[in-house]
């Protein structure tokens, strides 16, 4: 009672405020706008200190300084756009969630359906527009064999060491193995036509691989529906996997959304314009780049989720978010991708792959599909995962592709 009438007349209060205001009193209100900006950077703040994660959130104006006064050193800013990308997504991953809380399961689909992987997104957009096509495809193909072989595997490898035999719901892996094998056939053909039949030129591809794109932006619509509206029980087991973190009020997480936003925009800009003479350094290839560093980075606040979940025993958890985020990727993204480049690229882009990538993709789908199958998993379950990850790692260290993307 006592905290009813507590609220109810600093209710009264706000709106006697805000009558004065309209009288000619403006300073009331301002006063309350200021209080309310200053208790949310406060929460903010506070966020942030008790993440470790997040200092390094530091980076993030040493990259931005640096790259105005010495752009020319590529191998430097390339290390700290880097790190400054890994707090930057994880403040947009609690965002995204937290808005997804509040706003209910429909439109917190939605909304994790376009910013979920807004990282990977904004960085391939970045390159998209450089007319790196390299880079992009191989963030395509590294975000999905990252998220199905190495944070799955991983997950299954912590939970395992902790927990003797773990469990988990058939019915999302089975769900989101479906969604992802249909987008990897979607990615596959247009490659496989290419290669059998000689007389099917760039105009052939291009154009099936926008009707290929929109399919594929289309099943992910109808999974969106099926998953979150007409089958939902199905699925609950999966669903709001961070029960245990209190989610940040609205208007904080609409204010990072659109912050964190702008800033990994500029950090991505740095990343991408430096990746080229970074990578001769470091001895990487873009495709290499691109199917590792740019996934793990772009990745890292989703595995660190999916990680903290296995070794509590919510396997549920972190299925979903590899699995989802893969298929998300391979059914949303890269298709989004390919119809912005008809805009924003010098050229238009399709989904003809460097043979290679599209071997590691049918394995690492196949491969998936298998594994979860059981619905049970153990620790060398994800040693299985983890090391075909690394033979495709490693391949693309030592033997860089010889056929552009």
């Amino acid at each position: 009672m006592r905290n009813d009438y507590v609220h109810h007349r600093d209710g009264i209060a706000a709106v006697e405020n805000f009558k004065q205001s309209l009288d000619g009193k403006p300073g009331d209100i301002k006063v309350i706008l200021q209080f309310s900006a200053r208790d949310r950077m406060r929460q903010l703040l506070q966020e942030i200190r008790h993440s470790r994660l997040l200092w390094l959130l530091v980076f993030v104006p040493v990259v931005l300084v640096g790259a105005h006064l010495r752009p020319e050193a590529h191998t430097p800013l390339f290390v700290l756009s880097v790190l400054a990308i890994v707090p930057l997504a994880a403040l947009l991953s609690h965002a995204t969630e937290s808005v997804a809380a509040k706003t209910g399961d429909a439109v917190g689909g939605l909304l994790n359906a376009t910013l979920g992987n807004l990282t990977e997104l904004v960085i391939a957009l970045t390159a998209l527009r450089a007319g790196q096509y390299m880079l992009v495809k191989a963030s395509i193909v590294g975000a999905i064999v990252t998220n199905t072989l190495f944070m799955l595997g991983a997950s299954f490898l912590l939970g395992g060491l902790k927990h003797h035999v773990q469990e988990y719901n058939r019915a999302t892996a089975r769900m989101q193995s479906g969604l992802l094998f249909l987008a990897t056939t979607a990615l596959v053909i247009p490659s496989a036509v290419a290669k059998v039949d000689f007389t099917a030129g760039t105009e052939f591809t291009r154009m099936l691989s926008v009707g290929l794109a929109v399919l594929l932006i289309v099943a992910y619509g109808l999974g969106m529906l099926f998953s979150l509206k007409t089958h939902k029980e199905l699925f609950a087991s999966a669903e709001h996997g961070e029960a245990g973190e209190a989610p940040w009020p609205i208007g904080l997480a609409l204010a990072t959304l659109a912050g964190v936003t702008v800033l990994v925009a500029l950090v991505s800009e740095v990343f991408v314009e430096s990746v080229q003479q970074a990578a001769v350094t470091f001895g990487m290839t873009p495709a290499f780049v691109g199917f590792v560093v740019v996934a793990l980075v772009g990745g890292a606040a989703e595995m660190g989720t999916a990680f903290s979940g296995a070794r509590k025993n919510r396997l549920d958890m972190s299925v979903g978010i590899a699995l989802g985020s893969a298929s998300q990727i391979a059914l949303f993204v890269a298709p989004v991708l390919l119809l912005v480049s008809y805009w924003i690229g010098p050229t238009p882009m399709d989904f003809y792959f460097w043979p290679g990538a599209v071997v590691m993709i049918l394995i690492a789908t196949i491969t998936t599909s298998f594994v979860t199958n059981s619905g049970r998993s153990a620790w060398f379950v994800g040693v299985l995962l983890l090391m075909v990850y690394l033979v495709f790692a490693m391949t693309l260290y030592l033997l860089p592709p010889r056929v552009p993307f």
